[in-house]
Parts: structure tokens; C-alpha cells; sequence
């Protein structure tokens, strides 16, 4: 199938950094581009409480002139590109989530029009980025825009969602061109010294050389073409270590839900940190569905 990169578009910084990002990744797959502005009702948030009152919602003039003009702008900077620009009656965040279905990645800005400035993930991204039917990038604006060249950093935990991430981080590794980093998170040892000392940190690295080769071939199973690195990391906490091992990433891909994440969170505590801080844009992991 012949699934397009949907990218949600409103006309803020946010928006249209993704925008620039989903033409790349549309590029890189050979698929179309579409681009996506869900508008809402002007006198009420979502479906109307008496439609036959307010009628159905027209889509805007402006906004249909701001995707046209980012659609041309896209298509002259990118050679091939295809692109389609359209408006949805629908918030947003639930206009894209319902795009996902038929997409093979969605692109969101961190903060769109009308985000509140302490929230580096609006609800808009923080809705998509957990729901989901197939993978997401999140693009920060005002985060660097990560290194063309620089490598796909995944975290891997042993949970079927850091698989389910390894296998997408190294489809993305390919496509760009560049290796795959598969790194491991550990705590940082204990100060002490003595026999108990050295055998809880050969116990550690015995661990850890386990479950990255384990990840390893298990993604040279599916992508034999990939080029693979092991990259074991000591830290305070998961998050910081992917976030500075990620510093010179082109991406850094994590999984909607490792060990000891809540059922009910389908982005977990140390997702929701990296797509927050990452120094470039965060692909979150989701199966297609």
C-alpha cells in the first residue's frame, strides 16, 4: 500500500518545521505528502451541541491559503514531491489520529497555534504521539534540526515496544543512509569498591551485552542491509542517557510503552521526556493497525 506522510499544518513555526521534516520523510519513501489542517466549529469546541442551530463548519479561506502556499513551497524545494493539501472538520489532534490509519508516518510540530508556552508538547502532538495507528515524528522548532548525516539512536529495553521501535529506527536508518545505534540505558554504578562492587558491575555488563545483541539480531533478522551499533550507556535515568546519546542523532526513536510503564500511559514517562528535551526530532514507535 501506498501509504502517504500525513503532516497536521496551521500556519505556526511549529507546524511548518514539520512540514519541512514530513517532505523529507515523504522523499525518502517515495509516497505523497499530504498536508492536513483540522478546523472546528467558530462558536463551539468540537461537534456543535445543536448542528441543526449552527450548521456544519465551513473551512476557512485563510487556512485553505496558507496550506496552498505551504504546499507549493514544499513541492519547489523538493524535487518529485507530490503534495495534497486539505482541510478536515475536526479538532485537530483527532483529525490526524483518524489520518494515522492510512499513513505510514504523521508528523507533528511540538506546539502549534494557541500552546500554552511552558508545554513543549502541546496536546495536539501529545494526543497524536500516543494514539496513534502508525509511527510518529515529533519536530521541535526550537530544538537543532539533528544531523543529516548523524545516525537513528533507538532505545532498547527488552519490552516488545523497544522492538517494535528497533525495527521502525532501523527501516529509518536505511532509508536515510546512515547506521543504527542501538543503545542501552543503565543506572550509574554505586560508589563503593570491594568484591561485591566488581561482581554487580560484571553482572551489569553481562546484561547489557545480552540484551543488545539479542535486539541486534533480531533487527539484522528484517533489515540485513543496516548498518548496527551497540551502545551501551550509564545514567541517572533512561531519558537522560537517550538524550544525550542522541546529541548528534538525525533522529532518536523510542517505543510507546517500556518495562514498568502504566497500561493505561501509551507513552510512558521516559517517551514523554525524550520527545520533550531531544536534541533532534523523536520518532515514536506504534505498530501499524
Amino acid at each position: 500500500m501506498n501509504r502517504p506522510v500525513v503532516v497536521g499544518v496551521d500556519g505556526s513555526p511549529a507546524s511548518l518545521a514539520a512540514a519541512e521534516q514530513a517532505a523529507h520523510a515523504a522523499v525518502l519513501r517515495g509516497v505523497p505528502l499530504h498536508l492536513v489542517h483540522g478546523y472546528l466549529h467558530p462558536l463551539g469546541y468540537g461537534v456543535p451541541l445543536n448542528p441543526y442551530d449552527l450548521g456544519v463548519p465551513a473551512p476557512s479561506q485563510e487556512a485553505q491559503r496558507m496550506l496552498e502556499r505551504t504546499a507549493a513551497e514544499l513541492a519547489d524545494r523538493w524535487s518529485g514531491l507530490t503534495v495534497q493539501a486539505r482541510q478536515v472538520a475536526g479538532g485537530a489532534g483527532a483529525t490526524l489520529v483518524e489520518e494515522s490509519r492510512q499513513a505510514d508516518l504523521v508528523v507533528v510540530g511540538s506546539r502549534g497555534l494557541g500552546g500554552f508556552t511552558g508545554l513543549l508538547l502541546g496536546s495536539v502532538g501529545a494526543q497524536v504521539a500516543a494514539h496513534a495507528h502508525c509511527p510518529v515524528l515529533v519536530v521541535r522548532p526550537e530544538a537543532p534540526a539533528g544531523r543529516p548525516d548523524g545516525p537513528v539512536l533507538v532505545g532498547v529495553d527488552g519490552s516488545p515496544a523497544a522492538g517494535v521501535a528497533a525495527d521502525q529506527a532501523a527501516a529509518e536508518a536505511v532509508r536515510r543512509g546512515v547506521p543504527l545505534v542501538l543503545v542501552h540505558v543503565g543506572p550509574t554504578p554505586p560508589e563503593r569498591d570491594g568484591a561485591d562492587a566488581e561482581q554487580a558491575e560484571a553482572a551489569y555488563r553481562a546484561h547489557a551485552v545480552r540484551l543488545l545483541a539479542e535486539a541486534s539480531a533480531a533487527v539484522r533478522a528484517d533489515h540485513p542491509d543496516v548498518v548496527l551499533r551497540e551502545h551501551p550507556v550509564r545514567a541517572v535515568g533512561v531519558a537522560q542517557g537517550l538524550i544525550e546519546a542522541g546529541a548528534t542523532a538525525s533522529v532518536l526513536a523510542v517505543g510507546t510503552r517500556g518495562r514498568g510503564g502504566f497500561t493505561g500511559l501509551l507513552l510512558g514517562s521516559v517517551s514523554q521526556a525524550v520527545v520533550q528535551h531531544a536534541h533532534c526530532p523523536v520518532l515514536v514507535a506504534h505498530p501499524y493497525r
